[in-house]
């Protein structure tokens, strides 16, 4: 193995040299052969055009052609244009990515993107019921509400009119304000599950109709519109990052969450007690309430 190795390095220098002189060899000959080359071209363009002038549906055919091709090269320079305009936007607002919720992939796509970004750091979200974001197994927070430093959750109050005025704006008839009930106590016990385990947990309930479906996670946000009639599901899902940009909604939707997370109006849910916590403007405690988990 020596020896050839040390072949090899002999060899290489040589090499080297031989492959620059066939280089320049093979540039000499081309540019000696030009002026033949395009005599001959010349000669033969001439013949043929002498042929085909008389022939005048090879030429309205070659006009068409080229009208043709002339059509798709501006259409496609106008799409360019339009598509680098879109994604200067989408740029300046943040935006990164959008997707349907619908295809098998696609989820996975976002799941995979939502627990790099979520595990280890602190987690915010608002959400409906939270059962299919994260009490279930195959939601695409599931692993992250488990692994995160610190999660910051808001649920539907599920004895509030803003849970059953959305259960039963969705027509499809399994979406009952009992089933929506259900699957909030089904969350509430995940969470307090990973509360008994020490993990950083905490709970509030709001009675208002849901309006956005959101997760902030790092320098991310994935986003989501309750529009009434529909599933969620359904829905496009926006993904936006954290940049410099002034003008950037990310910034805009983190502040829409800290407000309605520091809104006294919202109370905390102790997931120890099973009470509510309800605080001041200034963030004391004025009273609690005992609160009976729907089962």
């Amino acid at each position: 193995m020596t020896r050839l190795k040390h072949l090899k390095d002999k060899l290489k220098g040589p090499a080297h040299i031989i492959y620059h002189i066939f280089i320049i060899v093979l540039s000499a000959s081309i540019a000696l052969s030009l002026p033949a080359a395009a005599q001959f071209l010349a000669g033969k363009f001439l013949v043929y055009w002498s042929i085909l002038g008389n022939e005048e549906i090879f030429l309205v055919s070659i006009e068409i052609i080229c009208a043709v091709l002339l059509i798709f090269f501006f259409n496609y320079l106008g799409r360019t244009w339009r598509d680098r305009k879109l994604s200067r936007m989408a740029t300046e607002a943040g935006l990164v990515f959008v997707s349907s919720a619908r295809g098998f992939f696609t989820r996975k796509m976002n799941r995979m993107r939502k627990e790099k970004q979520g595990i280890g750091r602190d987690i915010m979200l608002i959400g409906s019921t939270g059962s299919r974001t994260f009490a279930d197994k195959g939601g695409d927070l599931h692993t992250v509400i488990q692994g995160c430093r610190e999660a910051r959750i808001m649920l539907l109050n599920p004895c509030g009119p803003g849970a059953s005025v959305r259960a039963r704006s969705i027509l499809d008839p399994d979406i009952t304000p009992e089933r929506f009930r259900e699957q909030i106590g089904r969350s509430i016990a995940f969470l307090k599950q990973l509360r008994a385990v020490q993990k950083n947990i905490r709970l509030k309930l709001y009675d208002e109709v849901p309006f956005l479906k959101m997760a902030i996670s790092g320098d991310y946000i994935w986003l989501s519109h309750y529009h009434a009639g529909f599933d969620v599901r359904v829905m496009p899902e926006y993904v936006f990052r954290h940049n410099q940009n002034p003008g950037s909604l990310y910034a805009t939707f983190y502040q829409y969450f800290l407000k309605r997370w520091n809104n006294p109006g919202v109370p905390e849910y102790d997931l120890e007690t099973d009470e509510l916590v309800f605080r001041d403007q200034s963030g004391n405690e004025e009273r609690r309430e005992k609160f009976m988990v729907p089962a």
